[in-house]
């Protein structure tokens, strides 16, 4: 299906986004933020060592992937020889034309296997951004649970957390620099997204997260932030079960749900429209669906839309 994409007049206010700026949130580890955050505009990562560069996550376009990759030459003359996709969403992961194939592309066995499966979809959503022409580029090397990556002298632990935001989210410790690189399962300023995971699973995941003791969070959407990323996260998926819940006993469905639910404290967040996605995803598991088992994206997609009251989901890309 596509979306409308003519501006929503509610968020008119939203500039167009500039430039993604990289940032040092530690001793050579880079987030490279892309405003305002909202969709498919994502955050990335570099970790500098001393004779090799890694990549965390690429960007939705082609302008925007090269972009990224003129901003990391213009620190390191070093060629990224590792990338790591966080999940499997394009706007991680249509970048990767740009670092390959001199960097080996790292993921988790069910992203490999969506980013496959899904091509170039991403840009069906919104056929009037630009995209630009890209193929295709998988990770290479897959893992289902954990694997340890050594970028030259700085150490880096990819885990496995899924099902979350997707089956297959990955984050990257760096336990040294008590740095976190999240992905997508956690979305500084945005509404959490949980469509495509679960709700359950994503509460599991803020709790291992929060026992790691991260210091910097480096989100896959948003500004850099602190710990109170896991607060808000939990709270918002805590409220979430809980609306779901009663909505089920009231009869409604996840749109009537949401059309009578206020946002209260989460009415600040971006691209508040993702409640109706995430409510399918609650609403699934509450009626005992597996975590991470498919929902139905179409109807859910649409029910979006017309909880916008009919104007377009904001793809700012």
């Amino acid at each position: 299906m596509s979306l409308p994409t003519t501006r929503d007049p509610r968020t008119a206010d939203r500039a167009a986004p500039g430039p993604g700026k990289l940032t040092e949130v530690a001793d050579r580890v880079l987030a490279y933020i892309q405003p305002d955050g909202g969709w498919c505009v994502s955050n990335s990562g570099a970790l500098i060592g001393p004779d090799a560069v890694a990549v965390i996550d690429t960007a939705a376009t082609r302008a925007r992937a090269l972009a990224l990759a003129d901003a990391l030459a213009a620190v390191t003359p070093l060629r990224p020889r590792t990338l790591v996709n966080t999940h499997a969403h394009g706007d991680h992961t249509f970048g990767n034309f740009a670092f390959a194939p001199e960097a080996t592309v790292i993921g988790h066995d069910l992203a490999r296997a969506e980013i496959v499966a899904n091509g170039h979809m991403l840009r069906d959503l919104w056929p009037d951004t630009e995209w630009g022409e890209f193929p295709i580029v998988p990770p290479s090397v897959t893992f289902p649970t954990r694997l340890t990556l050594h970028v030259g002298d700085i150490l880096v632990e990819l885990i496995h957390v899924g099902p979350a935001h997707t089956t297959g989210d990955v984050v990257a410790w760096l336990p040294e620099e008590r740095v976190l690189f999240a992905g997508d399962v956690l979305l500084s300023g945005c509404t959490p997204f949980v469509l495509m995971g679960s709700v359950a699973g994503s509460l599991r995941a803020v709790a291992r997260l929060r026992a790691l003791g991260p210091r910097t969070v480096v989100c896959g959407h948003g500004p850099v932030c602190g710990p109170e990323v896991l607060d808000t996260t939990e709270l918002y998926l805590n409220w979430l079960h809980a609306t779901a819940r009663a909505g089920i006993d009231a009869g409604l469905t996840p749109l009537q749900t949401a059309l009578d639910t206020t946002l209260g404290d989460f009415a600040g967040l971006l691209d508040p429209e993702r409640l109706v996605g995430n409510l399918h995803r609650a609403y699934a598991e509450e009626r005992g669906a597996p975590e991470g088992a498919a929902v139905p994206l179409g109807p859910a997609l649409e029910d979006m839309v017309a909880w916008n009251g009919g104007r377009p989901l904001t793809c700012l890309a």
